[in-house]
């Protein structure tokens, strides 16, 4: 028993010696980018919605110190966009690159919780939006905040499961070409994600 014990303790204390200051955290999840729309204008008057969209996503952290670390977060997603006087909208592609500034409460543990914030560019690409056949603009850039929860758990010295929860502030203007601006579209989803990472 004392053995086991023992085995266990030193099993635990390798998966701990994990990151630190200098090292690099690659983490591949597949994501659910879950929008939490609001409108204004006409786009309130016909109830526009934005679907989920369930994605790869790829992100690096480098370790600045042994507890604070820079993640720069890459994906995108299509999403579909709808409303209750069009129904179907067609579809858009929103490519957000996120910069987060990350605290990691417990970076030897082998459950190593973090908490982010940050910046996140939006660009908006391959719109297809119509409405009752007309084509709808959009602007293809946004700005915006980001929040970030999540934690690594050690399957060894090399290797983790990543689970990773974020909010982000995403919105853009919708025009009609001969009704002009129809209002704004925040988008700013949740994006909930799980994954697996290993560190250079």
């Amino acid at each position: 028993m004392k053995k086991l014990a023992l085995a266990a303790m030193i099993g635990m204390l390798s998966a701990s010696a994990f990151a630190a200051q200098g090292d690099i955290l690659a983490r591949f999840r597949v994501i659910d980018v879950d929008p939490s729309v609001s409108t204004t204008s006409t786009l309130s008057t016909i109830n526009t919605g934005v679907k989920s969209a369930v994605v790869p996503e790829l992100d690096f952290t480098y370790m600045i110190t042994n507890n604070i670390g820079a993640e720069l977060i890459l994906g995108t997603s299509r999403h579909k966009a709808t409303s209750t006087a069009f129904g179907d909208l067609g579809k858009v592609s929103v490519l957000p690159p996120t910069l987060t500034l990350q605290y990691h409460f417990m970076p030897e543990a082998t459950f190593r919780p973090y908490v982010g914030a940050g910046i996140n560019y939006t660009r908006f690409y391959s719109n297809d939006l119509k409405a009752a056949g007309t084509p709808l603009s959009i602007d293809q850039n946004s700005w915006g905040g980001a929040l970030q929860l999540g934690a690594d758990v050690a399957i060894n010295k090399s290797w983790f499961v990543n689970v990773d929860v974020k909010k982000l502030w995403i919105s853009t203007d919708v025009t009609h070409p001969a009704l002009g601006k129809l209002g704004t579209l925040d988008i700013n989803p949740w994006v909930f994600g799980i994954g697996i990472g290993t560190k250079f």
